[in-house]
């Protein structure tokens, strides 16, 4: 991380667009010293937002579940992760933020709109890499999860193409999926934020109210025991719950499969002075040390992760 990273950048917000009752997706432009600094975005990276000086929604839109804490004083910037990051030219950018309304902070996001500027810092942390020698991705997302790894698989189509890239994507029932429900079917067929990057996209959710009944990483099991490709060859991507990451984890080390995990941690900082992030990791002498998440991840290999829920 630079100097140039923790400084703040103002951008525009260009489109707030709804995707589902709670779901939105905010674009934003940058422009000159942010526009380059933020052009060489990897996948898994995460900006930190501010939102204190966003407005509250009239009160006949405020969800009945957070009406008692939505006008909390706003103290602390928002870590979120990109689901897209378009080059317009070297000094314009776009950054696409994925949020789901779940408090007073997220809430005010989707009062922005168009015109309307915000405080940003970043790109923070370490992203997905690509190993040599992988001929197919397979990127497992739960819930909010998806938005690194849409990131991520528009990256692989443009700059690797010759990894194929397979898409699994779960949640607990189909509202809870981060995406228009337009190619969601009781098949699972088809995710359209993932079309034209993935050979095949994968839909799970816990009461079958789409696609696969079950958990997403059952699912990934499934497509393994149609699919034999070599173990060397594979690299799985993974964001979402830890519970998720860490069955993730056993199925990749099950199978001698590279495995790369994006964790979440609260982050008030972003940049590594709180060190409130603290993730489990095995050290070299059999013991476990913890490293940050906002300055050592988000992403890590999932062997280095002491995953401390079942």
């Amino acid at each position: 991380m630079t100097e140039s990273t923790r400084k703040a950048a103002i951008g525009t917000v260009i489109d707030n667009d709804a995707i589902k009752r709670r779901f939105g997706r905010l674009t934003i432009q940058l422009a000159g010293e942010a526009a380059r600094r933020f052009s060489h975005v990897t996948p898994g990276q995460f900006a930190q937002i501010r939102l204190s000086e966003a407005a509250l929604p009239q009160p006949d839109r405020i969800p009945d579940n957070i009406a008692d804490s939505a006008r909390r004083q706003i103290l602390l910037r928002r870590p979120f992760s990109f689901c897209d990051v378009t080059v317009e030219s070297p000094t314009e950018v776009h950054i696409g933020i994925l949020y789901c309304v779940l408090g007073p902070a997220t809430l005010r996001m989707t009062t922005l709109a168009s015109g309307n500027q915000i405080s940003i810092i970043g790109p923070l942390g370490n992203g997905f890499s690509v190993p040599a020698g992988k001929k197919l991705a397979l990127l497992v997302a739960g819930g909010m999860g998806a938005p690194p790894l849409q990131h991520l698989a528009r990256v692989l189509k443009s700059n690797f193409a010759e990894v194929e890239v397979v898409a699994f994507a779960g949640a607990k029932t189909l509202g809870d999926l981060p995406f228009t429900e337009q190619g969601l079917d009781k098949k699972g067929s088809a995710i359209a934020e993932f079309a034209g990057f993935c050979a095949q996209s994968h839909v799970a959710t816990d009461d079958g109210s789409a696609g696969f009944r079950g958990f997403v990483t059952d699912c990934v099991r499934r497509w393994f025991r149609k699919n034999k490709p070599a173990a060397a060859e594979v690299i799985i991507y993974s964001c979402g719950p830890e519970p998720m990451l860490a069955e993730t984890a056993k199925l990749a080390g099950e199978r001698g499969i590279d495995c790369q995990v994006s964790m979440e941690r609260m982050m008030a900082c972003g940049i590594g002075l709180c060190q409130s992030c603290a993730v489990a990791c095995k050290s070299g002498w059999g013991k476990t040390e913890y490293k940050l998440c906002c300055k050592d991840g988000p992403v890590f290999d999932s062997k280095d992760v002491v995953f401390l829920q079942k």
